[in-house]
């Protein structure tokens, strides 16, 4: 399984994506339902990241949970453990391996979702999936979109989330947030994206699948 033998918050930032932040009637769950359902004319930025040492991914599926609070949507994400055996200690979606009785993605995402971090199921409107992504840890993940209702409990799974927070969507889907920056790795030089909020460093496969939303938003 790749390992990912650097930092990415020493590198050099290359450039900055720099498109203008969506209008606030695209951060709405209207836009959201209709972008969703209609899949307008697009195409992904990105289908993978670092080089995976898998010969057959693995299937997988994400939740990007998008909470409706009264200043607007955000998005739900989780730091994760230090220990796991593929990105510990980095920023992702709830979410992992599909198990073979899910019998779909979407099934994957909610069933993940309420292991990982307590968010039932019946708080979650799911609007429809984003392209699929690899992952260089050899994971083919489906980024199932969801509109999350409040109130609702949280329960981090300690063995596999260390914190559950938010960030604003209008942070995240604003191209002046989103550094493309690259490293020299033995397969050749990869490019990937990063998002640091606060304290948090967004970058890899969630960035990645968070630039994907921002081009479906933005069409």
């Amino acid at each position: 399984m790749a390992t990912i033998a650097f930092d990415p918050k020493q590198l050099a930032i290359d450039s900055i994506a720099g498109e203008a932040a969506l209008d606030a009637v695209r951060l709405t769950p209207d836009w959201l339902r209709q972008r969703l359902a209609e899949q307008p004319d697009w195409q992904p930025e990105i289908t993978q990241d670092f080089l995976s040492a898998r010969a057959v991914p693995v299937r997988a599926a994400v939740l990007i949970p998008l909470v409706q609070r009264p200043q607007g949507l955000t998005i739900l994400l989780t730091m994760r453990t230090d220990h796991l055996s593929s990105h510990a200690g980095q920023v992702s979606f709830p979410g992992g391996r599909s198990e073979p009785f899910d019998g779909s993605p979407v099934a994957t995402a909610l069933r993940e979702t309420e292991e990982e971090v307590g968010l039932a199921r019946e708080h979650i409107e799911v609007l429809g999936c984003l392209p699929d992504y690899l992952t260089g840890t050899g994971y083919q993940v489906t980024p199932v979109v969801g509109l999350v209702t409040p109130p609702f409990e949280l329960r981090a799974d300690p063995s596999e989330v260390a914190e559950i927070f938010e960030v604003p969507l209008a942070f995240l889907m604003d191209g002046l947030n989103h550094q493309r920056l690259s490293v020299e790795l033995p397969g050749g030089r990869r490019s990937f994206y990063a998002m640091p909020y606060e304290r948090f460093y967004i970058w890899g496969a969630t960035a990645g699948m968070l630039r994907n939303l921002f081009h479906l938003l933005r069409a």
